[in-house]
């Protein structure tokens, strides 16, 4: 059993070897990593070329910044592994969390297994999202996306979505930024499959750290939320 980990990374000089770090000491799991330079400017480049280019599986560099969601694409035509995450390059999520994901893949047959940043938690209490704002809009945002494809969500925009790689390799994606997270789990739900949550440590940045989803994303989540629902 192997399992693809996908990295799309920009602009993460102080992170994007730490992150390779941790993946490699998650034991008991054979792994690939698919790392995606997307278009980085701040030295991270060099980094990956000089580096890391021995301690990943694959690496894509694109001319330019694209989006998540374009790197995302970019690696899917060269998955091996039996499975599929998705990490960012930063330290915000705990590569040790890919064995309770799994666990629930492999015990259930799942499709789908999102990591659950606020799931057994008090929602607005969750000190790691850096600010109660933040909280606050991915929660509403998980409700939105929750009534309009009939799933049981607590956490729809986390970055750890796991899935079964000949189901993920299906999946025609389209959108290239942040918008990859609404545009996946709408598609996995108008196939009539529940995605499944476990509960996952989460470190949240501040925007100081180097965060970079900003408000224009949750409007554009709002936005390909409705395109797939009502338009796709």
């Amino acid at each position: 059993m192997i399992l693809t980990v996908i990295i799309p990374a920009y602009n993460e000089k102080n992170t994007i070897k730490k992150i390779i770090q941790k993946i490699k000491l998650v034991k008991n799991i054979k792994k690939q990593i698919i790392l995606v330079d997307d278009g980085s400017t701040d030295g991270t480049t060099d980094i990956i070329k000089k580096k890391l280019s021995s301690n990943v599986d694959k690496i894509i560099f694109h001319k330019r910044n694209f989006g998540k969601g374009a790197a995302i694409i970019s690696a899917k035509k060269f998955i091996k592994g039996n499975y599929v995450i998705i990490q960012d390059a930063d330290l915000e999520y705990n590569p040790q969390d890919y064995k309770k994901i799994l666990n629930a893949m492999l015990d259930r047959k799942l499709q789908s297994v999102y990591g659950s940043r606020v799931l057994g938690k008090k929602r607005y209490s969750v000190k790691n999202f850096t600010s109660k704002s933040r909280v606050f809009f991915n929660h509403i945002l998980t409700i939105f996306s929750n009534i309009l494809f009939n799933q049981n969500l607590s956490d729809a925009h986390t970055c750890y979505k796991a899935f079964d790689a000949n189901f993920f390799k299906k999946i025609k994606l389209k959108e290239k930024d942040f918008a990859f997270c609404p545009e996946i789990t709408a598609k996995i739900s108008k196939l009539g499959i529940k995605i499944h949550e476990v509960p996952i440590d989460y470190s949240g940045r501040s925007y100081e750290e180097g965060k970079k989803i900003s408000i224009y994303d949750g409007f554009r989540a709002i936005y390909v939320l409705l395109k797939y629902k009502f338009f796709s």
